[in-house]
């Protein structure tokens, strides 16, 4: 497994920590690291994927909630939600991977992590979002 993969893996980890905690990023990842000790590539890519996803959560939030058709944030499954901040905050708002392979990667991460069902439930809401997101209700 590369290093972004276990990052990314790391990350969703930690993600769910902080809305089930409701721990401050910081903390949380402190602790989390604490207990899965993991090469500094490892680290540094997760930590900047929390961070950025916590700080742009609410922008993130609102264009979920814009792209996920008849689903609200609240019904989808915590770790779906969570794996499709992570890969809305990369394609957005962190330059370097294209998005076919974060979106590559959120599918395989939802199938290992989560139900049989959200690979394609997470496939679908990132490639409307890759698409482009509709313009009906703002951001």
């Amino acid at each position: 497994m590369g290093t972004r993969r276990k990052a990314r893996e790391s990350a969703l980890q930690c993600l769910y920590q902080i809305e089930i905690s409701r721990d401050e990023p910081e903390e949380a990842l402190r602790l989390f690291w604490a207990e899965r000790p993991a090469d500094a590539g490892v680290r540094e890519y997760a930590d900047g994927l929390v961070r950025g996803t916590r700080a742009r959560k609410a922008e993130i939030d609102r264009l979920l909630a814009r792209c996920a058709k008849n689903w609200t944030l609240q019904r989808m499954a915590a770790v779906d939600r969570n794996i499709l901040r992570m890969a809305v905050y990369e394609m957005r708002f962190s330059a370097g991977t294209p998005p076919v392979v974060i979106i590559n990667e959120a599918v395989e991460i939802a199938k290992k992590y989560s139900t049989p069902d959200s690979g394609a439930f997470v496939n679908g809401i990132l490639d409307r979002i890759h698409k482009g997101p509709p313009d009906d209700e703002g951001a």
